[in-house]
């Protein structure tokens, strides 16, 4: 778990929705690529609403759905302190209001549990412990193998919701079934969004929403084909005319009839 505060030496900046977003990243830790923006994009926030985003590491996912939405309260719960210290000196450079708080999400900060939000989004680990070849960072490592159980991230996430609200998630598709277990114990109104790489291609990564309290059935929405060629036969990005519009663009995605 990286502690100590990144150096300008270590970072590399970045930038989210075509310059929209300039973020700050560690060259040798946790580096964010178009998982969190997905993930802002599916966020059904609206203006005025309050929105908590767990595992926040550098504040992409957020800061993308703030540039978004205006008016949103946006916090964030991060367990390594020196990827919370640069969620906030991300925020500062994108002018950008972000409250994050430090801690594990099992035994949540005391100011943060007497808070409740509309909304609540997550990129838990894709990793279960003892699978894959761990990373030689100890702050990436951290950041993509699971310590706390999948399901305990949902139950987290719930708990800091008003009824009504909506839980957003972004997984890999082996886990989708964990997922929906987990998500099906305090909601409902699940949508499920496979997202495919390219037209033809298995998805690889999910996005999944609950209400919690809800109890209407299970949706499984059409894939969302992130780029438009069956194969990369060109120079150039090759993104679909929605790919473009969200991960350039900045724009929603649309969860169809919600």
């Amino acid at each position: 778990m990286r502690t100590e505060p990144f150096s300008e030496a270590e970072l590399s900046h970045d930038r989210f929705l075509d310059g929209r977003v300039m973020v700050s990243q560690p060259r040798a830790g946790y580096r964010a690529a178009m998982d969190p923006v997905l993930l802002a994009a599916a966020c059904p926030a609206r203006e005025g609403e309050r929105v908590l985003e767990l595992g926040c590491g550098a504040g992409q996912a957020s800061l993308c759905l703030g540039r978004r939405v205006a008016g949103l309260a946006l916090a964030g719960l991060e367990l390594q302190p020196a990827y919370a210290d640069l969620a906030r000196r991300n925020a500062r450079v994108n002018d950008l209001e972000f409250e994050v708080f430090e801690g594990d999400l099992a035994r949540m900060p005391k100011a943060l549990r007497a808070l409740r939000f509309d909304q609540v989004i997550a990129n838990p680990p894709y990793y279960p412990p003892g699978q894959g070849t761990a990373a030689t960072d100890a702050g990436r490592e951290r950041a993509q193998r699971e310590a706390t159980p999948l399901a305990d991230w949902i139950a987290a996430g719930y708990r800091r919701l008003e009824p009504g609200g909506w839980l957003t998630v972004i997984q890999s598709v082996d886990r989708l079934a964990d997922l929906l277990a987990a998500m099906a114990a305090g909601g409902g109104a699940l949508s499920v969004l496979p997202v495919a790489p390219r037209p033809g291609r298995d998805a690889g990564r999910v996005i999944v929403r609950a209400r919690k309290g809800a109890r209407t059935p299970l949706r499984l929405l059409a894939p969302f084909v992130l780029h438009g060629a069956a194969q990369h036969d060109r120079d150039g990005e090759d993104l679909s005319p929605l790919g473009r519009a969200v991960l350039r663009d900045g724009r929603e995605l649309p969860f169809a009839g919600q």
